[in-house]
């Protein structure tokens, strides 16, 4: 993850603006500016880490929205131990890092900070425990579009910290014809013909089947990769026959709520990717704080 990048710069100052964090009026009124603290973010729970480097690009932005702070104020270092990193497992109890800098600024962003990597840290956990339901199979985890609107290069980022797969970004990403587009497009064979003759050079056309007929449709008409959708495991383990023998390589997806209990059975059925928008759209938050205490440096 870049963290510098324009785009999820963006995102972090958003979030420092919306919570007012350099309009702290608490901080403002009860803590000497002058005082510098130790914040230390503890895992009150196991999880996958994810969203780490979030912490000293807050402070870094932090410091721009407060353009008064003077030099000394503005000093901070962010200390994690070299084992602890985004994508490692921490045990309960354990330390995530450790942050110093001037308290006031530690108290202002201490919830930002917070929200983020609880967040990230809680998809990244979810993404690895469908990973390890499918661990000795053929098959990756995928993730969808089902993200939160405004942060999904961090949501995306946190299921591949989690040992999952990014599929498409967004929309320009990849062509992926869906039931809606057969409906409104005249049809599988119709929709498809269009795809394969107007896609620029170097991009798949993956269809989206959810019946026998459609399948039989896809494979007839070229399909690039099938997503087969809300079937059995059952009807995913003949279709997957029929494609292999039909379209030898052919990238084969199942999706339609996937659940821990059930990825198993879909992997083993012989996809190659299972697609869930649980990862983004389910995942809860893990349970992290930040004690601070006062520091003489």
């Amino acid at each position: 993850m870049d963290w510098k990048s324009k785009r999820i710069r963006t995102i972090l100052e958003t979030a420092l603006v919306e919570d007012k964090a350099a309009r702290d009026v608490t901080t403002a009124l009860t803590i000497d500016p002058r005082l510098r603290a130790s914040g230390t973010i503890v895992a009150k729970q196991p999880c996958v880490v994810s969203g780490l480097g979030c912490i000293p690009a807050f402070f870094e932005i932090f410091g721009k929205l407060n353009p008064a702070t003077s030099p000394a104020q503005a000093r901070f270092e962010v200390v994690s131990h070299p084992e602890i990193f985004d994508g490692v497992r921490v045990k309960k109890g354990q330390t995530l890092a450790v942050i110093r800098h001037n308290a006031a600024a530690i108290l202002s962003c201490e919830r930002v900070i917070l929200n983020l990597i609880q967040r990230m840290s809680g998809i990244a956990t979810l993404t690895n425990e469908f990973v390890k339901a499918v661990a000795g199979t053929r098959t990756k985890v995928l993730d969808t579009r089902k993200t939160i609107p405004g942060l999904r290069a961090l949501d995306k980022y946190a299921v591949s910290c989690g040992g999952g797969v990014n599929h498409r970004l967004n929309l320009e990403d990849g062509i992926l014809i869906k039931n809606n587009h057969i409906a409104l497009g005249g049809g599988l064979p119709a929709a498809l013909e269009h795809a394969l003759k107007g896609r620029k050079p170097g991009q798949i056309v993956q269809v989206e089947v959810r019946s026998q007929e459609e399948l039989d449709q896809a494979i007839a008409g070229g399909a690039e990769s099938i997503l087969l959708d809300n079937m059995t495991p059952a009807a995913v383990k003949k279709a997957v026959k029929q494609i292999r023998s039909a379209l030898p390589g052919v990238p084969i997806e199942a999706s339609g709520n996937m659940s821990l209990k059930t990825v198993r059975s879909y992997a083993l059925a012989g996809v190659d990717f299972v697609s869930v928008g649980a990862l983004t759209h389910s995942a809860v938050a893990v349970d992290l704080s930040m004690r601070i205490t006062a520091s003489l440096s």
